[in-house]
């Protein structure tokens, strides 16, 4: 699959790549590097992006409800308003990561690092915290 230019495939080297307002719901993105790339408004609903590097990704209002975002680096990435409803979050690094706002009902959070992260205002309706390190440093039983 090609995207503004880009070619949407597991492994994909898509640093700094311009993907605001793209359409890549259930797109295979397994260990692709979006490092610093603008997904604003993008559709990655039900997206397999595991183990993909999307340090500082800006993700603004982008939704990835039901998306695979286990074992990614999401270390400085930006989630303000974002939509990761039912998402799968296992082991995730959201060192510093902005979640403010962001609708994170039901998402599977187990063991993932929120170093730092911001939180303020996020639904957490139904997160599942198992062994999570929370933004202030302490472990979740």
């Amino acid at each position: 699959m090609n995207v503004n230019g880009y070619k949407i495939e597991n492994g994909a080297d898509l640093q700094k790549a311009n993907l605001k307002h793209a359409y890549l719901k259930g797109a295979e993105l397994s260990g692709a590097n979006l490092t610093s790339a603008n997904l604003t408004l993008a559709n990655l609903f039900e997206a397999d992006l595991s183990n993909s590097n999307l340090t500082s990704a800006i993700l603004d209002h982008a939704d990835l409800s039901e998306a695979d975002l286990s074992e990614a680096d999401l270390t400085g990435a930006n989630l303000h308003n974002s939509y990761l409803r039912h998402t799968h979050m296992i082991f995730c690094n959201l060192t510093g990561a902005v979640l403010d706002h962001a609708d994170l009902s039901h998402a599977d959070l187990t063991g993932a690092n929120l170093t730092g992260a911001i939180i303020t205002g996020a639904n957490m309706t139904g997160v599942e915290l198992t062994g999570a390190t929370m933004p202030d440093g302490s472990l979740h039983d």
